[in-house]
This record gives C-alpha cells, structure tokens and sequence, in this order.
C-alpha cells in the first residue's frame, strides 16, 4: 500500500515513517519515531530526491512505483551521503537501469566507499551555481559542506520556489500523516525535537549552517523540505530565525537551567534550594535536570535554549562526576559558547568539582563563569543561607 503526499502539483513527497527505530544513529533516543524524506519530482523528466534508510526499503519502494505510475525514474539527486538517505541507491540502479546519479564530487566519491558497484557513466557530478533542466523545472544546486557532512549540498527549484534542504531544518519524530508544519501544533509539539536534533547533529557547525542562511537568503523560498521531519510552506522565517540564533550560539531563551549530579541526593538538594531562589526572585522560566537520568542530548537541546546555566556537581574520585563529565565533553564537542554558568561544588574528602569544571569550561568560547561558587562539604547546612543568597543574587543579576 503506497504512502504519498503532494508537496506541490507535480512534487510527491515518498518518504517514510519510522516508528521502530529506538536510537537515532545508535545515539539519540527517538520515542515519537523519525521520518526519512524523500521526493519526487514529475516533470518531462522524473527526479528523486535522496533515498530512505534501509529499514524502511519495501515501503519506499511502493511509494515510488506508485508516484510514477509506471514512468521510469530519469535523475537520482544524492545530497547527502548518510546512510539513513542513500541506503536504497543500489536498488534503484536495479530497477531502474537507465538512472543517472548526480551529486558533488565528493558524494559521488562516497558512493563508492558505500558500495561495490559500477556506476561509470551513470553519474553527474556537480558544483555550486550548476542546474538542472528537466522540463518546466530548473532545480539549481548549491554546495552545503559540513551541513553536516563534508559531501552535502542542497537544491532549489526554480519554478516551485521550493528549498530541498538535506538535513538542514530537520527535526526527529515520525510525521504520523501530517507533513506540512501549519498542519501541526509545531512550537508546542515539534520545537523541543527540532533544537534536540539541530543542537546534537548540526550544532557543531554553526559557521557553516551561518554560510548555508546566507544563501538561501537571496533566493526566494515559498517551501522547504527536509529529510526528516515536516515540510514549511508557512511562516518560514519563524523557523530559519531558530536556525540563525542556534547557529550563532544565541541563547534562544532567557532562562536558568540547572544540571546536578548527585550521589547520595546531597548535590541534589542545594540544587533544589537554588531553584527556589531563583524562582522566589522572579525568574521564571527555571528548568532542573539529573544529569545521571537525562539523556545527554536532552541536556544539550536545554543549554542551547537557555542563557544561564547551574551546573551542580559532586566530587567523584577527585575528579568530575562521570555523567557530568561526559556533558562537558559533549558541550565542547558541540561548540557550546556564549552562555553564563554558575558553579555549585560538593565534596566529602575535598570539593574539587567546581575547580575542575571551570577548567573544562574555560576551553569554550565566551563563557562567563559567575566568581561565586557555592561550595559544600557534603551536604548545604543552614548556617550557609548568606552564601546561598549571594550565589543566586549573581544569577540574578547577570540576567
């Protein structure tokens, strides 16, 4: 049973829902499922753009035979190399002999990495400013290297006004039979996914995503489709904006998020006496997170959202707690930058945490480290109010 909807009069989206999948690449959990996109274009000549991942081939398959109606397949349009979006190029060569595949140099070199095929003559190779003439269509390619992967590039068409994006404005989640964003509560049902997924797998390179705005700013957009998640044909700007502060390391929110990880539920409770505060004080918007129950992606998302951020910390071994650890590292991995940061230490033997975070955090850009740690000696005593209200008057006031 074939699964289409029309993009446009004559662009079909045949991609795919993916509702077993429990880890995006192996990594990121996915409970609302994603979706693997992919369209086609029905023209004098047919174009698909990008393929599905393996997993959901034989429906991907049907959507296709359906959508031509028994017309061959011209043009596969690869731009982006990833498994999850190139995992059925072999079998559309074999069901479609005469296919020419056409991609940047680099894609096309990766092809050969993914398969052992022949595909001498059966490619086109091309670079920024080419195009593509297929009847009323002019699709118009631009390279978009690093955006995530160094083969990217993305495709506009000139007659439909419609941005084929790679992975660029993607979000996880399964689309569960509404593909347009304005079909949708997007803010209130999508946002949270769309951060997670640009701040995990894009967020690293803001300066290239930065690049990638700047051309598609001189291009008139009416529709942009992703490979995963929903399709904009309303109200672009609202998601491009997100786009160009997440890849400027702007907060997105003025707002507090702290972190802990506690052992015994010592850390934990100064954390939670910080959130009072802080909320007592008129901050409203003050998020708290185990950082030993959180996925480290959910973390991520939530320093990318917000402006200022606790990070409330046992000492373990002499050194950093482990799962707060391996945020840092992701943070620096992901070019977090830009944000100010409070430091709450704990420790039986010798509260070494606060130390050693700020050290970790004095390796990425521009973040300012707050001078007042407030610092424990295994659990937050009340002779200690003074130092805890001068910590959260920092915050405070720093916001």
């Amino acid at each position: 049973m074939q699964i289409t909807r029309k993009v446009t009069d004559d662009i079909v989206w045949v991609g795919c829902n993916d509702r077993r999948l429990s880890r995006f690449e192996n990594l990121f959990p996915i409970p609302r499922g994603v979706s693997y996109n992919s369209y086609l274009i029905l023209d004098e000549k047919t174009v698909l753009m990008d393929t599905v991942d393996g997993s959901v081939t034989q429906q991907f398959l049907e959507n296709i035979a359906y959508a031509l109606g028994g017309r061959s397949l011209d043009y596969l349009i690869v731009q982006h190399m990833e498994p999850d979006h190139c995992a059925n190029i072999e079998e559309l060569l074999y069901r479609y002999p005469k296919l020419t595949i056409v991609g940047s140099a680099k894609a096309l070199q990766m092809i050969g990495q993914f398969y052992d095929m022949d595909i001498e003559g059966k490619t086109m190779a091309v670079k920024e400013g080419d195009v593509l003439n297929t009847g009323s269509h002019t699709l118009r390619f631009a390279m978009a290297p690093m955006v995530h992967w160094p083969e990217v590039m993305v495709t506009y068409d000139e007659k439909d006004k419609v941005l084929f994006s790679a992975d660029a404005f993607g979000t996880f989640g399964a689309l569960n039979g509404k593909l347009f964003s304005d079909e949708m509560d997007f803010d209130g049902e999508w946002m949270a996914d769309a951060r997670r997924y640009y701040s995990n797998i894009v967020g690293k390179y803001g300066m290239q995503v930065q690049g990638l705005l700047k051309k598609a700013a001189a291009l008139d957009i009416q529709v942009i489709c992703p490979l995963h998640g929903p399709v904009w044909r309303e109200n672009l700007e609202h998601f491009v904006d997100k786009y160009d502060k997440w890849s400027r390391y702007e907060p997105e929110d003025k707002a507090v998020v702290i972190i802990y990880g506690s052992i015994y539920g010592n850390t934990e409770a100064a954390a939670d006496a910080v959130a009072c505060r802080l909320t007592e004080a008129g901050i409203k918007d003050v998020k708290m997170y185990d950082v030993s129950d959180v996925h480290v992606s959910e973390l991520i998302s939530e320093i990318f959202r917000c402006s200022h951020i606790v990070l409330a910390c046992s000492t373990y071994n002499g050194g950093i707690y482990p799962p707060m650890e391996n945020l840092l590292a992701d943070m620096k991995a992901l070019s977090v930058q830009k944000r100010t940061v409070a430091l709450v230490e704990n420790g039986t033997w010798a509260a070494a945490s606060g130390r050693l975070i700020t050290k970790e955090l004095e390796e990425m850009k521009e973040m300012q480290i707050l001078d007042k740690k407030l610092s424990l000696k295994s659990v937050l005593k009340q002779g200690q109010e003074e130092e805890l209200e001068a910590f959260v008057s920092q915050i405070v006031e720093a916001m």
